[in-house]
């Protein structure tokens, strides 16, 4: 089902390993961010919807001009420079702390993500379609589609489970100071997985349940500040990844797929 001999083009593993790297941190991302809007900065889920609009719209208003980025520039030069953008979008999303106003806080930060990657998207696209010949362009197209799903997952299901064991080591370090019982110690313990959703156990007097709701919420957004500075790592391995293997000047369809064939 999958023609093995496309990854011996240069432009086209190059473009799939980009879009395993960037569409991994795309990935845990858009799993994180939510329960922190929810869970922490106490947004409905209509307003946590809402909040990624700038980078839908971004991405939806550009795409013709990032289009014409590649004829312009060739793929390599947005390729490279769009996830770079990207992760500046994330590492602005590494700064607000608890209860963040959106406009000053979470706004910029989506705008310069969505226009890193409404810079990137379009030439990625052109680079994986003029890569093969005629009759594989489905094919291609399925495979990278096909590795941006499996990034998205990979990255939920490490990441996100480092995501957890660094809320639950800066909860229990921030806990100690408060002298907890050993029963609503083992409340919390037992209830870590719910990360921001995480609260006192019922019966706790009112200043030890908002000592430790304040604590839940210093932890869950120092492990979401840590997943954002990895979103941003992947995508600058993205930007080394097209500058290593994205051609300065895409050869021809032709030209590429029968250079496949050949070496097969």
């Amino acid at each position: 089902m999958v023609p093995l001999q496309l990854f011996r083009i240069a432009s086209f593993s190059g473009a799939n390993l980009l879009t395993l790297f960037l569409y991994a941190g795309l990935g845990i991302f858009f799993f994180v961010f939510p329960l922190n809007l929810i869970q922490i900065q106490k947004y409905s889920t209509t307003a946590t919807g809402a909040a990624a609009l700038p980078m839908i719209l971004l991405m939806s208003l550009l795409s013709r001009w990032s289009g014409g980025l590649t004829h312009r520039y060739g793929a390599k030069l947005p390729l490279i420079v769009g996830p770079l953008i990207a992760a500046a979008g994330f590492l602005l999303f590494a700064l607000p702390n608890v209860h963040a106003e959106y406009w000053s806080a979470f706004f910029p930060a989506f705008v310069v993500l969505g226009l890193g990657m409404a810079v990137t998207v379009a030439p990625l696209t052109t680079v994986v379609m003029n890569s093969v010949g005629q009759e594989r362009i489905g094919a291609a197209s399925g495979i990278n589609n096909a590795v941006a799903r499996v990034a998205g997952v990979l990255a939920v299901a490490v990441l996100g489970a480092l995501m957890t064991a660094v809320f639950a080591h800066s909860l229990r370090q921030s806990l100690a100071a408060l002298n907890l019982s050993p029963g609503i110690v083992h409340y919390l313990e037992s209830h870590l997985a719910m990360l921001g959703n995480l609260d006192a156990p019922p019966g706790t007097d009112k200043a030890t349940a908002l000592a430790i709701r304040s604590r839940i919420a210093a932890a869950f957004v120092f492990g979401f500040r840590l997943i954002a500075i990895f979103c941003a790592v992947l995508a600058i391995a993205s930007a080394l990844i097209a500058w290593w293997k994205i051609p300065s000047k895409t050869s021809s369809r032709a030209q590429d797929f029968s250079a496949a064939q050949a070496a097969d």
